[in-house]
């Protein structure tokens, strides 16, 4: 299981998927989530990994109670997957 981590003013954690398509849905699951709490991710995706930062861009690029609901929002879409 993936975990954030917090490092450089983020919440940073790396998610590893069978495939591209497993990775796929798991960045459109969590896009409607991210929509919905209006925090969006800094993400990155190459085949089967996602790499994803969370900061809140409008508090100065720090880590808030934001980044921390986000996180856990997306670690219980990810449990989905493993």
């Amino acid at each position: 299981m993936s975990e954030f981590k917090e490092s450089d003013n983020a919440l940073k954690a790396t998610f590893t998927f069978k495939d591209f398509k497993e990775a796929f849905a798991f960045m459109t699951e969590v896009a409607f989530h991210a929509e919905s709490q209006n925090h969006h991710p800094n993400w990155s995706n190459v085949y089967n990994t996602v790499e994803i930062s969370l900061t809140t861009h409008d508090a100065g690029n720090v880590v808030t109670e934001k980044d921390f609901l986000l996180a856990e929002t997306i670690l219980n879409v990810f449990k989905k997957f493993s």
